[in-house]
C-alpha cells in the first residue's frame, strides 16, 4: 500500500526506519509513519502535515471531508533488540474505520485489500506477524503496478461511499465559504468607510523654451521635493520637458528627440522610484505630432495620453503644431524608441485616452483647454470611476482671469465629486506672456491647497493630503450622480500602475492630518499689475544676461507706472534674497558683478545697481514733469540722468532748413498741421535714439569694461496703441514694454495702490496731473492734452477695445451695441455714430503702427498686439464706405422715428 500523496509504500519506509533505529540523525521512521484520518484514509505523517499547512482548512486530500484534531498514528513498534532476540513485538493501532469489505479474486488485489482492510484493535501480535508483514511488503514492491491499480480501485470505492455522505460536508463547506465571503466584504466595506489619506503634489515650474538641461533639473527637483513630502503622485505643467512656448520649434525633430532624452534620464533615476510621475512632452505617433502627458512609475511608462481638444485662439496656436486625439476612451499600442525600450524593458506601451488604476484608486487625465470645453473629459471619467483628475496646463496671465479658472475647477469637483490636481507653468519662457502658476488641489468643490500666482522662484510644489473615503462618500450621497454613472455609455480602458497612493499605516496614524479647505487668494487688478509684469521683467533680465534696465522717465503716469513696476521687481528680488533663495542670489550677484557674500538689503539698493532713468526735456517740457521724474527716481533708488536735448532738436531742424531752405513751425506759431506733427515727432524719435545710446554706454561710463548693456523699456499703454496715438519709432519703441497691454484706467488704479502700499507718497502728483505729451510750446489759448488730441477719452477707448476684440464687433455692430449703453448717458444716435466712426477711422489709418509695437507683457484681452494675439491687416480703407453708410442709414431711421413721435 502506498501513500496517496507521495506514492511511496508505508512499510518500506517503516522497515527502513526500523533498520536504522538508534543511528544518529535518523528520522525516516518517524517522518514516514502511517497515520489515518477520521474518514478512514491513510497517509504518511509528514505528507498529511505538509498538506494541512499548505491549505486554508484541514480537509482530506482524497474525499475533501473536514478533519478535526491531529491524525491518528498507525504505528508498528519494532525494537532492534527484541527483533534479534525473537521476542514478541507490540503492534498497536487505535480503532479506525475500514474500507469496503470487498475481496478481489486476484492475489495482488487480494493482498492490497487485506492490508487496506486490516483492523488493529490493540491486541499484541508476536514476532511472526511482523515477519509476515515484511514479506508481504516485499511482494507489494515487486508488484507495484498491480498494487497501485488495486489501490486506486479501492480508493474509488471508498470515495463512492463518502460521496453519499458528502452532502452534509458540502453544506458545511458552503456555509464556511459564505462566512469567508462575508468577512471579505466586511473588510472591504470597512476600508471604504475608513479614511484613505493620499498625499499628492502639483507643481508650478519656471520652464524656459528649449532649455532642456534647466527644464530637466527643475522637473527632477520638483519630484524630489514631492517624494520628501511623502507624496506618491506628482503632476507637472503642460509640455514641461521642452517648455510650452517652443512654438514653431515643435515642428523640428530635434525638439521631440531631446524630449525623449530628458525622459530617459528621469526613467533611469532610481532615486525617483515610488512616485507616480505625470510629465509632458511632444510625441510622434503614426506620423502625427501630439501634445502628450507621459505617466511613468519606477522606470516604466504606464501611459501616454495625447491632448484631445487643442487651444487655438488668443495667444494659442496649438493646431499649428499638434494634432488632437480624436478617439475618446480608446488606446493603441505605441512602439517606444529603441533607447527608451532598452531602459524600460518595454517594447510597446498604451497610447490614448485611458484611466489609470492604482491599487487603491483610479486616475483620469485632462489637459488645459479640455477643462474649458463644454464636454470636458473629467465628466465622463468621473462617472466611470475616476476619483482623481489631473490637469496639466500652460495658462498665461490676464487681468481678472484666475477667478474664472478657479470657478471652473471648483464647479467640476462640486458636481462630479473627486480630487482635482491643477498644475501650471510660471514665469516668462521667452515670449510676451507670463504663466501665472497658481497650482492647486481641490476636492468636492473645496480648495485644499493653492500655490502662488506670482513668484520669482524656479520650483514651487503644492502639497495636499486628501481623503479618498471622503470622495466616495460625497459621490455616493448624490443619487442623481449615481443614476447617471450607472447609465453612462462611456467605458474607458484601464491601465494598471502598481502603486498604492494611500499608505496602509496611515489609516490610523494620528500624525497624518488632512489638508483643511482654504479661501483662494485672489489679487486685485492693481496687485496683479504690481506683481505679474515685475516677475516677467526679472525672468527676462536674468535670462538675457544683461545688466539691468534703462527707462525714459517723462513725468507722466505711463512712464511712472513702468518705473514703479521695476521697483516692485526689486522688492520681490530682495525678499527672495533675504529668504535665502540660492537661485535668485546667484542671479543678483552675477548681474551686479558681486562676490558670493553680497546680499541686497533694500529694494532701493538693488535699483541703484540695475535701473537707470532719464528725463529728456526740451523747451516744451514743464518744470512740474521734470520735478516729478526726479522725485520718483529718488524714491525708488534708480540712477537718474537729467538731460536737455534742445541742441540735438535744433541741429535736426537746422539740417532740414539748410537742405530745403524752409524752417518748419508749430501750429501755435502759424505752421501747418504737417509741420506741427513733424516737429513733435523729431523730439519723440530723438528720445528713442538717446535711450539706446545711454543704455549701451552708461554702464561703460560708470563701470568701465565690466559694465553690461541695459535693456530699454517702453511705456505706452494699450489704449494709446489701439488708437495709434504714439509716434512710430519714438521712445515707445524699446526692447520691452511692461504696460503695453494695460489700460489707462487700470494703470491709475495701480499707481493709487502703489502710493498706499509701497510708501511712495510722490505718486500723488502723477495722479493729479493732466496727461500730456509736452511736445508743443505752451500757449495761453492751448494746453496740449492727450484726450483732446485723440478726440476721445481713455475710458471710451477701453469700451471700444473690448467691443472690437472680445465681443467681435465691427463698426455697425459696435454702433448697435452702444445705442443701448450710451443712450442712458443722454447721447443721441448721431453722436454715438460719430464716435464709433471716429474711432474706426483712426484705428484704420494707424493700424500699421501696431506691426512695430514693442514686445509687451500680455495682460488684457483686447490687446492690439500684432505679433500673435490680434491678427489683422495693416492696410485699411479708412473711409469704411459700406459700414459707415449702414450706420448713417440707421441713424436716419432712428431720427425720423423720433421726430414722428415728437410730432404726435
Amino acid at each position: 500500500m502506498v501513500c496517496p500523496i507521495c506514492r511511496e509504500s508505508y512499510f518500506k519506509a517503516l522497515h527502513r526506519g526500523a533498520s536504522t533505529r538508534g543511528s544518529p540523525g535518523s528520522t525516516a521512521g518517524t517522518e514516514k509513519r502511517p497515520v489515518v484520518l477520521g474518514c478512514g484514509h491513510a497517509f504518511h505523517k509528514n505528507c498529511i502535515e505538509d498538506w494541512f499547512e499548505s491549505s486554508s482548512m484541514q480537509r482530506c486530500p482524497q474525499c475533501k471531508v473536514f478533519h478535526k484534531g491531529s491524525p491518528t498514528v498507525l504505528y508498528i513498534d519494532v525494537d532492534e533488540e527484541d527483533y534479534e532476540a525473537g521476542r514478541s513485538t507490540r503492534v498497536q493501532q487505535p480503532n479506525a474505520r475500514s474500507a469496503y469489505n470487498r475481496r478481489d479474486s486476484a492475489d495482488v488485489r487480494q493482498l492490497a485489500w487485506d492490508i487496506s482492510s486490516m483492523h488493529f484493535d490493540g491486541e499484541a501480535r508476536d514476532y511472526h506477524v511482523m515477519c509476515e508483514l515484511t514479506r508481504r511488503n516485499q511482494e507489494l514492491e515487486d508488484s507495484n503496478g498491480y498494487l497501485e491499480e488495486g489501490l486506486e480501485e479501492a480508493l474509488r470505492a471508498l470515495h463512492d461511499e463518502m460521496e453519499a455522505r458528502g452532502n452534509e460536508f458540502d453544506e458545511l463547506e458552503d456555509e464556511l465559504e459564505g462566512q469567508r465571503r462575508l468577512q471579505r466584504r466586511t473588510n472591504t466595506l470597512l476600508q471604504e468607510i475608513m479614511v484613505h489619506y493620499v498625499t499628492v503634489v502639483t507643481c508650478a515650474l519656471n520652464q524656459w523654451a528649449l532649455d532642456f538641461q534647466g527644464n530637466y533639473e527643475r522637473i527632477r527637483e520638483s519630484i524630489v521635493q514631492a517624494k520628501n513630502g511623502g507624496a506618491r503622485l506628482r503632476i507637472g505643467p503642460e509640455l514641461e520637458i521642452p517648455g510650452y512656448g517652443c512654438q514653431d520649434h515643435f515642428l523640428e525633430s530635434d525638439t521631440t528627440l531631446h524630449s525623449w532624452e530628458v525622459l530617459a534620464r528621469l526613467l533611469q533615476d532610481r532615486s525617483l522610484d515610488g512616485v507616480l510621475i505625470d510629465t509632458g512632452m511632444p510625441v510622434l505617433h503614426r506620423n502625427c505630432r501630439y501634445n502628450c502627458r507621459v505617466v511613468i512609475l519606477d522606470g516604466k511608462i504606464v501611459l501616454i495620453r495625447p491632448k484631445m481638444h487643442l487651444a487655438n485662439d488668443g495667444n494659442y496656436r496649438e493646431l499649428r503644431w499638434f494634432a488632437g486625439w480624436a478617439r475618446p476612451a480608446t488606446v493603441e499600442d505605441f512602439v517606444l524608441p529603441r533607447f527608451i525600450a532598452d531602459i524600460t524593458g518595454q517594447r510597446e506601451v498604451p497610447f490614448g485616452d485611458a484611466l489609470i488604476n492604482t491599487e487603491d484608486s483610479c486616475i483620469g487625465i485632462e489637459l488645459c483647454e479640455e477643462l474649458f470645453t463644454p464636454q470636458s473629459p473629467h465628466i465622463a471619467m468621473s462617472l466611470d470611476g475616476a476619483e482623481i483628475i489631473l490637469n496639466s496646463s500652460g495658462s498665461h496671465h490676464e487681468l481678472r482671469k484666475l477667478r474664472r479658472r478657479i470657478e471652473l475647477i471648483r464647479e467640476a469637483t462640486l458636481k462630479c465629486g473627486g480630487i482635482y490636481l491643477y498644475a501650471n507653468q510660471k514665469g516668462c519662457d521667452g515670449d510676451r506672456v507670463y504663466y501665472d502658476g497658481s497650482a492647486m488641489v481641490l476636492a468636492n468643490g473645496e480648495i485644499l491647497a493653492m500655490g502662488q500666482q506670482f513668484s520669482i522662484g524656479d520650483v514651487e510644489v503644492t502639497l495636499a493630503t486628501v481623503d479618498l473615503g471622503g470622495v466616495r462618500a460625497f459621490r455616493a450621497g448624490m443619487s442623481s450622480r449615481s443614476m447617471q454613472a450607472s447609465r453612462s455609455e462611456m467605458s474607458y480602458p484601464r491601465v494598471m500602475a502598481a502603486i498604492s497612493l494611500s499608505a496602509q499605516h496611515a489609516h490610523f496614524d494620528f500624525s497624518v492630518h488632512p489638508t483643511r479647505p482654504m479661501t483662494a487668494n485672489l489679487h486685485s487688478p492693481a496687485e496683479e499689475i504690481s506683481l505679474g509684469p515685475a516677475c516677467w521683467l526679472w525672468d527676462y533680465l536674468r535670462r538675457s544676461s544683461l545688466g539691468g534696465f534703462f527707462l525714459p522717465l517723462s513725468g507722466g503716469i505711463d512712464s511712472c507706472a513702468t518705473a514703479v513696476i521695476v521697483y516692485s521687481m526689486c522688492r520681490l528680488v530682495v525678499e527672495a534674497c533675504q529668504r535665502g533663495d540660492t537661485q535668485v542670489l546667484a542671479d543678483v550677484r552675477r548681474m551686479c558683478g558681486e562676490d558670493s557674500e553680497y546680499v541686497p538689503e533694500r529694494a532701493q539698493d538693488l535699483a541703484a545697481r540695475i535701473f537707470c532713468t532719464s528725463y529728456m526735456g526740451t523747451a516744451n517740457s514743464t518744470s512740474e514733469t521734470r520735478t516729478r521724474a526726479r522725485n520718483l527716481a529718488a524714491a525708488i533708488g534708480s540712477h537718474h540722468i537729467d538731460v536737455d536735448m534742445d541742441t540735438v532738436v535744433s541741429a535736426i531742424v537746422g539740417l532740414f532748413a539748410l537742405v530745403t531752405g524752409q524752417t518748419p513751425r508749430y501750429a501755435v506759431h502759424g505752421g501747418t498741421s504737417a509741420e506741427n506733427l513733424a516737429l513733435q515727432n523729431i523730439q519723440a524719435r530723438l528720445r528713442m535714439l538717446l535711450s539706446y545710446l545711454f543704455a549701451a554706454l552708461v554702464p561703460w561710463a560708470m563701470c568701465g569694461s565690466s559694465g553690461k548693456s541695459l535693456l530699454v523699456l517702453g511705456s505706452a499703454n494699450v489704449d494709446e496703441a489701439l488708437r495709434g496715438y504714439f509716434t512710430k519709432y519714438d521712445c515707445s519703441s524699446a526692447d520691452l514694454n511692461p504696460i503695453g497691454s494695460i489700460s489707462k484706467a487700470d494703470l491709475r488704479g495701480f499707481i493709487e495702490y502703489a502710493r498706499d502700499h509701497m510708501q511712495l507718497e510722490v505718486l500723488g502728483g502723477f495722479l493729479d496731473a493732466v496727461p500730456s505729451a509736452e511736445l508743443v510750446p505752451f500757449s495761453p489759448g492751448y494746453v496740449q492734452s492727450d484726450e483732446d488730441e485723440m478726440g476721445m477719452t481713455y475710458n471710451e477707448l477701453g469700451v471700444y477695445g473690448r467691443l472690437r476684440k472680445i465681443k467681435k464687433c465691427g463698426p455697425y455692430s459696435m454702433f448697435a451695441q452702444l445705442l443701448h449703453v450710451w443712450s442712458q448717458a443722454q447721447l443721441t444716435p448721431r453722436q454715438i455714430g460719430d464716435k464709433v466712426k471716429r474711432f474706426f477711422f483712426y484705428y484704420a489709418v494707424n493700424r500699421h503702427k501696431m506691426t512695430t509695437l514693442t514686445p509687451a507683457y500680455h495682460a488684457e484681452a483686447y490687446s492690439p498686439d500684432d505679433n500673435r494675439f490680434d491678427l489683422r491687416q495693416f492696410l485699411y480703407n479708412a473711409r469704411w464706405t459700406w459700414q459707415f453708410r449702414q450706420i448713417d442709414d440707421a441713424v436716419g431711421r432712428l431720427e425720423k422715428r423720433d421726430n414722428v413721435v415728437i410730432e404726435e
